[in-house]
């Protein structure tokens, strides 16, 4: 893509975030998933990581993702519709990794989880958010193990980016780069962001069109 091409996709991405966006509905279980009307991209990423408000600072909008004290409180799918006429849609996915979670709980988040990377054509890309502060931790692995398995393309996303020194930032996204190298469903390009400052933003909304712009 040229530079040029990449300035026209931040500004339409801008357009299209900036208009209508909306909540559709949570689906607890398979059963209650909308239907494939268009395209989605996926939002995975630990508890604590800063999901929400990533979700938040990308439709800029305040309360669209609720942002919890609780660690692991989301276990469902959450569906947001992206345009009017509709273009595609946001799914938030629930948090994983919260040491305290009852065994079931995990159990359930599991099969709902794969169950959807796994059968669900209209899923385009899933972002996967790491703190930047910690780098990939060994839950992050097992969630980069589940898309490989189920052949989604994934892009790894840098959140709190403004929480650490620029050559620390270089650093992990460097780290970052080399751990996916091998991953066969790995985007090679890293996303550094920051929810407070906004950094990364554009780009961020940019890459979501992308995908869903694909087939």
């Amino acid at each position: 893509m040229t530079e040029d091409d990449n300035t026209a996709l931040i500004e339409e991405a801008r357009k299209l975030f900036s208009g209508p966006i909306s909540f559709l509905k949570s689906a607890p279980t398979l059963d209650y998933l909308p239907d494939m009307a268009v395209n989605e991209v996926a939002f995975a990423g630990r508890s604590n990581v800063g999901k929400s408000s990533l979700l938040n600072a990308l439709t800029n909008r305040n309360g669209l993702a609720r942002t919890s004290n609780t660690p692991g409180r989301t276990q469902e799918l959450n569906f947001f519709d992206v345009g009017d006429p509709l273009r595609f849609r946001l799914v938030d996915m629930p948090g994983y990794g919260y040491a305290k979670a009852p065994k079931d709980l995990v159990k359930k988040w599991r099969f709902l989880v794969n169950d959807y990377l796994r059968g669900r054509a209209a899923l385009k890309r899933a972002l996967v958010l790491i703190d930047s502060r910690h780098g990939i931790k060994d839950v992050d692995t097992d969630m980069l193990d589940m898309l490989d398995g189920a052949a989604v393309s994934y892009r790894i996303v840098l959140t709190k980016s403004d929480k650490i020194k620029a050559s620390e930032l270089v650093a992990v996204t460097q780290r970052t780069a080399d751990a996916i190298r091998k991953r066969p469903a790995a985007h090679p390009e890293i996303i550094a962001t920051s929810s407070e400052k906004g950094m990364g933003i554009p780009e961020l909304r940019a890459a979501v069109l992308e995908a869903v712009s694909q087939g």
